[in-house]
């Protein structure tokens, strides 16, 4: 598809003013890169006069919502309490409580847009609907079910996506790196509505000019090398990988600290990455959740990043760490790899070389030089990398799908009646929609809450067996 930003340079879609913007996601409380990514865009279109309604699960401490916010009730996943899985809801309501819109914009669409697909599906005169595809589901499926379930569970996915994004109003396909869209065409969905989408950066907030010498000194006393990592903890982060480098290096007797940046909302979960650790307590700092100034410190007064989870679409925090001034070295594995130029702002290893990855971080910790050479050119990297840009390009796609649907509509969309059910076999097929909703909660939602943390020791299982398999991984 080609990029309509092209022709139209950075300059907002004056289409777009006035028009109404139904935007459902399924993050947007927590701080995680998909919240953050679309924060920006919901801001970006609200600042430029779009009339936007945010569709988001509830979710526990959200006591505070903007008037153009819309929550839906729903379930946390007790191994991660940020994720709202939604209840079955009516599309109708949905309309009901906000407006009948233009369009549609689906971030990150699971148990939240995956409904509204499927009703959006049994209407007569839909909006035009575009969705970005920022979280690889199966990828988590295929780390945290154990045998045979992880394969039952990624083709379960594969096929519910395929099928659904398949929907004839479904005019644009966001997705944010080469692996993304090999495993989108593999589940069938429409080649020609895919369209690249990375991320941007806010390179004001994320400087190497906020480096604190004293922060430093209070993280590593002895003048030891800053090292850091910033994720949600989460089983599926690749923090198995993560503690034995930290072990390989505290056993070559390298100077150094690890600064482990994120939380999760379950202590569980933390204690069981904190115990990861326990060999090289005295190497490693957990600073809990960090944002804002407080991040961007963090990150600019390391010396090098290391990204150590394989499930990640794009990493936005390996932009943030490249626009802090921070060579990275990485897993080469789904959307860093996209984003890192090996030998230039740092370096990619294979999954599961440890060796290679326990060497590059001993030799690059070492050469202060090399640092400064790498930090230098992911700064320039970053510099060209903003929200801006990125997001323009997405307002510029929804002014395409909004006069593609014009032109193909054969009833003016200004004498569509508000109401969403147009006659009654479209409220028959909406119903039956529902039901099937309810269905697919019954038999895969619901055993899922009731087992709870039953399911967290079998994740780490799992997620320590992929680290000692010797398999490739799914591209």
């Amino acid at each position: 598809m080609a990029d309509p930003t092209t022709l139209q340079g950075l300059q907002f879609p004056s289409t777009l003013v006035g028009k109404k913007i139904l935007l459902a996601t399924e993050s947007w409380g927590p701080v995680n890169g998909v919240s953050r990514t679309t924060r920006s865009l919901v801001e970006y279109l609200r600042d430029n006069g779009a009339d936007l309604i945010l569709v988001a699960p509830s979710f526990k401490g959200n006591s505070k919502q903007a008037s153009w916010e819309l929550r839906l009730p729903g379930c946390a996943l007790p191994y991660n309490p940020d994720l709202t899985v939604v209840y079955p809801f009516h599309l109708d309501d949905v309309f009901n409580n906000s407006f009948r819109p233009d369009l549609i914009y689906l971030a990150s669409p699971a148990s939240l847009g995956f409904q509204m697909l499927l009703q959006i599906r049994q209407l007569r005169s839909p909006p035009p609907i575009l969705l970005n595809f920022q979280t690889d589901l199966s990828a988590y499926a295929e780390i945290m079910l154990p045998a045979p379930l992880d394969h039952f569970g990624v083709w379960l996915l594969a096929s519910v996506q395929g099928f659904l994004f398949r929907t004839n109003a479904v005019h644009t396909i966001f997705y944010p790196c080469s692996a993304i869209r090999r495993y989108l065409e593999h589940a069938r969905a429409p080649v020609d509505r895919l369209v690249q989408l990375g991320r941007g950066v806010d390179t004001g907030l994320f400087s190497p000019t906020l480096r604190d010498g004293s922060f430093r000194r209070q993280i590593a006393p002895n003048g030891e090398v800053v090292l850091i990592c910033v994720c949600r903890i989460a089983p599926e982060k690749g923090f198995e990988f993560l503690a034995q480098v930290a072990q390989r290096l505290a056993a070559e007797k390298v100077l150094f600290k690890l600064l482990i940046v994120g939380g999760n909302r379950n202590p569980a979960v933390e204690n069981k990455v904190q115990r990861l650790f326990d060999d090289v307590r005295d190497h490693v700092v957990f600073t809990g959740f960090l944002a804002g100034t407080a991040l961007s410190r963090a990150y600019a007064s390391a010396d090098l990043f290391l990204h150590c989870s394989i499930t990640e679409t794009f990493g936005l925090v390996v932009l943030e760490a490249m626009a802090s001034g921070v060579p990275v070295i990485a897993r080469d594995q789904g959307g860093p790899s996209d984003i890192i130029r090996h030998g230039q702002t740092g370096y990619l290893v294979p999954p599961r070389d440890l060796e290679s990855f326990v060497h590059l971080v001993r030799d690059v910790a070492g050469d202060s030089r090399r640092r400064t050479s790498l930090a230098v050119a992911a700064r320039q990297y970053a510099n060209d990398t903003t929200w801006e840009k990125i997001n323009c390009r997405a307002a510029w796609h929804m002014v395409e799908a909004l006069s593609h649907t014009d032109q193909e509509s054969q009833v003016p969309r200004e004498v569509v009646r508000p109401g969403v059910i147009a006659s009654f076999f479209e409220q028959l097929r909406l119903i039956l929609a529902v039901g099937l909703v309810y269905f697919m909660w019954l038999i895969s939602v619901v055993p899922l809450l009731v087992h709870g943390n039953r399911f967290l020791p079998r994740a780490w299982q799992a997620v320590q067996g992929q680290f000692q398999d010797t398999r490739p991984l799914r591209s």
